[in-house]
């Protein structure tokens, strides 16, 4: 049975519209899916976030001499030593001097203090722990303030890669030491950089000449 060409070009219009017509229906299920997952992902999240939580309000319950302050951004803070006199805290455009510990909420050192010293930080400037981020701003100089951080205020989902694990909750002891403005700090940086160029001697007659001394600056650690 023979096709006339205008029979065989609509059967082939047909047949291309059908087709186009399937790969778009097929695509509906990968949304739904998609929408679907995303609804079970933050589920798993507000679980996850609970879970952290349980454990940090047992470790409080079992310290009931410790007086915790819950913050707004959802951590917990104690002072071990408190500065009630000076009112400043430190803010955008100010450089903090501190040191800090990091421990689990068993009370085991991750980091020490002595491996993290010293610790130089340019408020709201730079990439740290958004839970060290926000605390420092509510600390005053030579406070030493204990934060018990959920993991998504430390290292979250992928931790360090190094000793903080997955969604791990973390204490963090910091002593905040001094802060000053970001302009006074470069000032003494370049001040000190001056001081420290040392003298050249001048030759003696017949000695062989001494190469200069490389310049000593002052170098800013950034962590």
């Amino acid at each position: 049975m023979k096709f006339s060409p205008i029979i065989a070009i609509a059967l082939f219009f047909f047949l291309t519209v059908s087709s186009c017509k399937q790969q778009q229906e097929a695509r509906r299920p990968i949304s739904q899916t998609s929408g679907s997952f995303m609804k079970k992902s933050v589920v798993r999240n507000k679980k996850l976030v609970a879970g952290e939580e349980d454990q940090i309000k047992k470790l409080m319950k079992s310290n009931p001499e410790v007086d915790y302050i819950a913050s707004s951004k959802g951590y917990w803070y104690s002072y071990e030593t408190a500065n009630e006199i000076d009112t400043l805290s430190p803010k955008r455009g100010d450089v903090v001097f501190f040191d800090y510990e990091i421990k689990d909420l068993s009370g085991a050192v991750i980091y020490s203090e002595l491996e993290l010293r010293p610790q130089i930080y340019y408020v709201d400037k730079q990439d740290i722990m958004m839970g060290l981020r926000d605390g420092i701003k509510l600390m005053h100089k030579n406070e030493k303030v204990n934060f018990l951080f959920p993991s998504h205020m430390g290292f979250g989902y992928h931790g360090d890669n190094k000793r903080i694990g997955v969604n791990q909750p973390l204490i963090c002891t910091v002593t905040l030491h001094d802060f000053k403005p970001e302009a006074v700090y470069k000032k003494q940086l370049e001040t000190k950089s001056i001081t420290t160029v040392p003298t050249l001697k001048k030759a003696q007659p017949d000695s062989t000449p001494q190469a200069a001394a490389p310049i000593k600056k002052a170098k800013d650690t950034l962590k």
